[in-house]
C-alpha cells in the first residue's frame, strides 16, 4: 500500500539528495501507522482521513486516535481502516509522538537511539482472602472481580531504536544492546564501573547519534 524506501543509521547519506536530521528537521503531520512511514517521513496526511473532527481542532489527533478505528484513504484512492490501538503514532507541529502503552507521547530527544518519557498506568487485581470459599478451603484467596483492580500510575523513560523501531526501556542493559552497533563505543562504556555507566549513559547515546546521524529521504525535506 505505501512504497517505503529504507532508512539507515550512517556518517553519510545512503543515497543523493537524502537529509540528515537536525534539530530544524520537520516530520511530516500525520498519521504513522507503522514504523516503515515514520522512517519514510510519510504518514497519512490529514486531508486523507475520514473524521468528522475539524480539521483546524488543536487536539484534532488526540481525539482521531481516541476512536477505536480510524478510516482513510490509500495512495490508490481505496477507503481502508485500521484500529487505532495498532498505530506507531502521529506527527505534529513537525514533533513526532509514538503511541506507548495507552497514550501518545513527544519524543523528545531524536537520533538513531531517540529518548521520551511516558506515563505508564499498570493494573493489579490482588486475591482477597474468602473465609467463605467452600471449594478452595477455609484458608484459601479467590479474586474478587473487576471492582478489587488497583491502578498504579508511573513516570518512565523509553529508548527508541530508529533502526528496528524497537522500544527499550532507559536501563544501562539497553545502552550497552544499542552501543553494541559501534563497538568502539561499546568497549568505552563496558570498562566503565557500574555507577559510572549509570551517570554516563546519556552521554553515549549522544556519541553514537553523532557517529551515527539519521537520514531521511528527499519527501521528508519540509
Amino acid at each position: 500500500m505505501f512504497s517505503v524506501p529504507f532508512l539507515f543509521a550512517q556518517e553519510v547519506p545512503p543515497h543523493e539528495g537524502w537529509v540528515k536530521y537536525d534539530p530544524d528537521f520537520n516530520f511530516k503531520e500525520g498519521i504513522y501507522a507503522n514504523f516503515e512511514m515514520v522512517k519514510a517521513n510519510s504518514p497519512i496526511p490529514k486531508s486523507r482521513l475520514v473524521t468528522d473532527i475539524d480539521f483546524f481542532d488543536r487536539d484534532f489527533f488526540d481525539k482521531v486516535t481516541e476512536q477505536k478505528n480510524i478510516s482513510f484513504y490509500d495512495d490508490n484512492g481505496v477507503l481502508q481502516e485500521i484500529n487505532s490501538s495498532n498505530i506507531w503514532g502521529y506527527g505534529r507541529n513537525g514533533v513526532l509522538y509514538i503511541h506507548v502503552g495507552e497514550g501518545y507521547y513527544r519524543i523528545s530527544y531524536m537520533g538513531s537511539i531517540s529518548h521520551l518519557v511516558a506515563t505508564i498506568t499498570t493494573y493489579n487485581r490482588p486475591n482477597y482472602y474468602d473465609p467463605y470459599n467452600y471449594y478452595g478451603g477455609y484458608n484459601s484467596y479467590r479474586y474478587m472481580g473487576p471492582s478489587s483492580t488497583n491502578t498504579t500510575t508511573e513516570v518512565r523513560q523509553y529508548l527508541l531504536d530508529f533502526t528496528t523501531g524497537d522500544i527499550l526501556e532507559y536501563s544501562i542493559e539497553s545502552v550497552e544492546i544499542l552501543l553494541m552497533k559501534d563497538p568502539e563505543l561499546y568497549d568505552e562504556f563496558a570498562s566503565l564501573r557500574k555507577k559510572q555507566k549509570k551517570q554516563m549513559k546519556f552521554v553515549y547515546i549522544r556519541k553514537f547519534n553523532e557517529r551515527h546521524p539519521l537520514w531521511f529521504p528527499p519527501s521528508g525535506n519540509n
